[in-house]
């Protein structure tokens, strides 16, 4: 997936376009130059223990790590920072978050010493308009971003700092506030949404992690073929789809990432899935990357 071949078709981020927003981050952003449009990924993370298990899916974020042009800095947008209002953590030196319970020591062990992007951060508080942003000193990384990352980037030497979920929100606003943070790609900043395309802990097949319930994979299908189209309106508007809806996602925090995802997708945007499977039959590691 080397950058030049994957977007080879695609042109540059128009900047007469976005003249306006990137004229007012230009205060901020004299030492960023330009650069290559990076692309968007949503991640489906699933258990934490893929952190630290050698399976699928973490081979395959080491290798999506290994091809993407590296990038200057990374935003997490994740299902494990929820709060009223919206949030940008500018830790300079953030800590990992065990942010779970009842697995092993080893997980527990685990520290992504990754440093934080403050001035890479100044730049999302900048880009957001419609919204009064928070600007957060003590959050770290949760386990939707290091568990993810720390395959991707194992030196740990990359700048990572995170955007919180409004979860008073919904999801329309997310996929507009998403917009307005699409000038970040052209500032060598890769964006990174990470949850589940299906997720509820209350419905896992512990006896059988290859099973796959009817609903989940219905939901899962609903969103690959909208995405495949390009259509996001029906994943905006996912409630409207009722018990299946409510089954994939009882809870939408993880589903909300998805959102951020799609509203980042430029009109030029190639994607590609991976991950595409199931995890205890009632999670979807379905990840796509948009670029």
């Amino acid at each position: 997936m080397d950058r030049k071949k994957f977007i080879k078709s695609l042109a540059i981020l128009p900047f007469a376009t976005k003249a306006m927003e990137l004229s007012e981050l230009n205060k901020l952003t004299s030492g960023f130059g330009a650069t290559e449009q990076m692309p968007v990924l949503f991640v489906g993370h699933g258990n934490p223990m893929n952190a630290i298990t050698d399976n699928e899916y973490s081979k395959t974020w080491a290798a999506i790590g290994k091809k993407l042009t590296p990038p200057k800095a990374i935003l997490c947008i994740s299902a494990h920072w929820l709060t009223n209002g919206t949030s940008v953590a500018m830790t300079e030196n953030p800590e990992t978050i065990h942010d779970f319970g009842g697995f092993p020591d080893e997980l527990f062990k685990v520290q992504y010493p990754a440093p934080g992007g403050k001035d890479y951060a100044k730049m999302a508080v900048s880009a957001l308009k419609s919204v009064k942003v928070h600007e957060d000193f003590e959050w770290g990384l949760d386990h939707g971003a290091w568990s993810v990352l720390k395959n991707m980037y194992p030196k740990a030497d990359i700048p990572v700092f995170q955007m919180s979920i409004d979860y008073s929100k919904p999801p329309q606003y997310h996929y507009d506030l998403a917009k307005e943070l699409a000038v970040l790609r052209a500032r060598g900043i890769l964006i990174v949404a990470s949850g589940n395309v299906v997720h509820n802990l209350g419905s896992v097949s512990w006896g059988d992690a290859n099973k796959k319930f009817d609903w989940a994979v219905e939901f899962d299908d609903m969103v690959k073929k909208n995405i495949e189209d390009n259509n996001p309106f029906p994943l905006i508007n996912y409630h409207e789809l009722g018990a299946i809806a409510k089954m994939a996602h009882p809870t939408n925090d993880h589903y909300l990432p998805l959102i951020y995802a799609i509203g980042l997708r430029s009109k030029t945007d190639q994607f590609e899935f991976f991950n595409s499977s199931f995890d205890l039959g009632s999670i979807s590691m379905r990840s796509v990357l948009f670029g």
